[in-house]
C-alpha cells in the first residue's frame, strides 16, 4: 500500500531541506554571501549555518594556466653531483685512494683504482648506490637505476641507467606536484588544480589569479637555498656566482655549504625595525642552528652568501656569533619579492627546474560569457522537459517537475558540502541530468500505466508500478555511474568535472524520482481517492 512511516516521511524531508539549504550560499553573490554570515548572531554555532559555496573553475571565474616540464638535464645533473658526492664518502669511509680524483662523465662518474683488493673492498659499496627499479611488492622489476662496469686498468664507471633517469623523472613530478601545491595554497587562492600531464609535465591551473605573472615568479624558482662564506682571496675551491647587489657581477663563493633550505622550519616576510625595510625573519631547526651558529662563531667578520638558485641574493657582514637558531635575509627587496621568498622557502626546494611550456590567462570575462550561457542552456532544457513531462503525465508530470527542482537543488547542495568545482563541462553534466532524471518517473509512469490497464486497482497498480519499476532504474543509473567512476578516476581536469557532477546527480535521482514522487502521489490518493489515472 502507499503509506509511509513518519519516521521515513521526516528524515526524507529533513534530507531534501539540508540540501537545499546547503545550496543557498551559491546561488548569492560573494557581497550577498558576506552579508548573510554577519547577519547571523554569533550565539548560533557555525557547523549550523550553510557557509560554503562551490568554486567556479578556470573557464568560469577566470585565471592562470601554466604547464611546466621538469628540465631532465637539470635533474640528472642534480643526480650526477650527489652520486660524486656518495663516492667520495665511500672512498674516504673505505680509505680507498683513486687516482686523477673522480672525473664525471654524461651520465655518470668514473673513478681509478688500479689495485684489485682496493677493488674488491669498494665494489660491494658502490654497488649499494644502485637501487632497483620497480615494485618487488607487485612483482615487479626493472632493473637497477646505476650500472657499474670495470675495466681491466682498474677504472670503475657507474652510469644512470634508462629506467634509472625515468624513475626519478616520475619521483621529481611526484615531488615538484607536492612543492608547487605548497607555494600555490601559500597565496590563498581557492581550489587549483595541479596535476601530472605525461611522464614529466605538471599542469597548474589557478581559478581567480589574473596574474600569471605572480605564478610564473613562483613556480620559475626551484628555491635551493644555500648558507655559505664568500671566499677570501687565495681560495681555490670556489664557485663564481652572480650576485643581485652587486648588478650580477660575479664574486667567489665558497662550495662548503653551512646550512641549506632544508634545514629552515619557518620563513614569514617582516620589515626591520631600524631601516623600515622588508625583510624575511627565518628559523633553523636543530641541525641548521648547530652548523650555523658554529659557522658565524669562527668567522666573524666575514660576509656570510645567501644563495638562492645559484644567485647570491644577500652577502650580510657577520657581526656576531648567531647562535638562537634563526636570523634574518635583508637586500634591496620589495615587498612583493619579499613576500615570495617566504612562500619559496617554507614550501621547500622543486628537485629539478622547472619550464614554462605553456601559459595562457582566462579572463573574467570570458568566464562570465560561459556561465550565462550554461544557464540559457539550463534554463531551456529544464523549461522544455517541464513542458513534455506535464503535457504528458498531467498532475503526475507535475509531481515529476517538483521532484526535479529538488533534484537540482541537492546536486547544488552536495557540490557545496564537498566544495567541488564547477566547471563548464559541469554545467553541461546538470543540463544531461536535467534530461535523466526525468527518465525514472518515465519508466514508473509507464509501468503504472501498464498495470492499470491490466486490470489492476489504482492503488495496486501504483504500488506494482514503484516496486517492478525499481530494479530497472537501480540497473540502468548502476551503468551510468560505473561509466562516471571510469571517467573521473581516467579523466583529468574538465572530464572530471563532469563525473563529478554527473555522479551526484545519479545519487540522487532515487531519492528524488523514487521516494519524493511516490510520497506526493501518496498524498495525492490518500486525500483525492481517484477512480482513475490523471494521465
Amino acid at each position: 500500500m502507499l503509506r509511509f512511516s513518519k519516521s521515513k516521511i521526516i528524515a526524507t524531508m529533513a534530507v531534501i531541506l539540508i540540501g537545499l539549504l546547503l545550496a543557498v550560499p551559491s546561488m548569492m553573490s560573494r557581497e550577498q554571501r558576506e552579508g548573510y554570515l554577519n547577519a547571523i548572531p554569533s550565539w548560533v554555532p557555525s557547523w549550523l549555518v550553510p557557509s560554503r559555496a562551490i568554486v567556479l573553475g578556470l573557464d568560469l571565474q577566470g585565471g592562470s594556466h601554466v604547464l611546466l616540464e621538469v628540465d631532465n638535464q637539470d635533474l640528472l645533473r642534480g643526480q650526477i653531483t650527489l652520486l660524486r658526492d656518495d663516492v667520495r664518502r665511500i672512498l674516504r669511509d673505505t680509505r680507498v685512494s683513486s687516482q686523477n680524483g673522480i672525473q664525471t662523465i654524461q651520465r655518470g662518474v668514473q673513478i681509478r683504482v688500479p689495485d684489485a683488493a682496493d677493488r674488491d673492498r669498494l665494489l660491494p659499496r658502490l654497488r649499494e648506490l644502485s637501487q632497483p627499479i620497480g615494485n618487488a611488492m607487485l612483482g615487479q622489476a626493472g632493473g637497477n637505476s646505476i650500472e657499474i662496469n670495470t675495466s681491466p686498468d682498474g677504472v670503475i664507471t657507474m652510469t644512470y641507467t634508462e629506467a634509472g633517469i625515468n624513475e626519478r623523472v616520475r619521483r621529481a613530478v611526484d615531488q615538484s606536484i607536492e612543492v608547487i601545491r605548497r607555494r600555490v595554497d601559500s597565496t590563498g587562492t581557492t581550489e587549483p588544480s595541479i596535476q601530472r600531464q605525461g611522464a614529466d609535465r605538471v599542469l597548474v591551473q589557478v581559478p581567480g589569479l589574473q596574474d600569471p605573472q605572480q605564478l610564473k615568479a613562483l613556480l620559475g624558482e626551484t628555491g635551493n637555498l644555500e648558507f655559505r662564506l664568500l671566499a677570501q682571496q687565495g681560495a681555490t675551491d670556489v664557485d663564481m656566482l652572480p650576485m643581485e647587489d652587486a648588478g650580477g657581477q660575479r664574486v667567489p663563493v665558497e662550495r662548503r655549504v653551512i646550512a641549506e633550505g632544508g634545514d629552515l622550519t619557518d620563513a614569514q616576510p617582516a620589515f626591520d625595525t631600524q631601516t623600515n625595510q622588508p625583510i624575511v625573519n627565518f628559523r633553523f631547526n636543530i641541525r641548521g642552528a648547530q652548523r650555523f651558529g658554529q659557522a658565524t662563531t669562527e668567522n666573524l667578520g666575514r660576509q656570510l652568501a645567501i644563495v638562492l638558485d645559484n644567485r647570491v641574493i644577500s652577502a650580510p657582514t657577520i657581526q656576531s656569533p648567531i647562535t638562537g637558531g634563526s636570523g634574518q635575509i635583508s637586500g634591496s627587496f620589495t615587498v612583493e619579492q619579499v613576500n615570495n621568498l617566504a612562500v619559496l622557502l617554507r614550501s621547500g626546494a622543486l628537485p629539478a627546474k622547472l619550464t614554462i611550456v605553456e601559459e595562457r590567462t582566462v579572463g573574467p570575462g570570458l568566464g562570465r560569457d560561459s556561465i550565462e550561457a550554461g544557464k540559457m542552456a539550463t534554463y531551456v532544457a529544464a523549461v522544455f522537459v517541464v513542458i513534455f513531462m506535464f503535457a504528458t503525465y498531467g498532475l503526475f508530470g507535475l509531481f515529476a517537475n517538483i521532484a526535479l527542482i529538488v533534484h537540482v537543488g541537492l546536486i547544488f547542495g552536495l557540490m557545496s558540502v564537498l566544495e567541488a568545482t564547477l566547471t563548464l563541462p559541469g554545467i553541461a553534466g546538470i543540463v544531461l541530468t536535467i534530461g535523466t532524471a526525468v527518465d525514472s518517473n518515465v519508466l514508473i509512469y509507464e509501468r503504472i500505466r501498464e498495470e492499470v490497464r491490466a486490470g489492476r486497482s489504482i492503488v495496486s497498480g501504483i504500488q506494482a508500478g514503484f516496486d517492478r519499476a525499481f530494479a530497472t532504474i537501480v540497473d540502468s543509473n548502476s551503468t551510468m555511474a560505473i561509466a562516471a567512476v571510469i571517467l573521473f578516476f581516467l579523466g583529468s581536469g574538465p572530464v572530471r568535472g563532469f563525473a563529478v557532477v554527473f555522479i551526484l546527480g545519479i545519487l540522487t535521482t532515487v531519492l528524488t524520482a523514487v521516494t519524493l514522487t511516490r510520497m506526493m502521489i501518496a498524498l495525492w490518493y490518500h486525500w483525492m481517492r481517484p477512480k482513475a489515472l490523471p494521465f
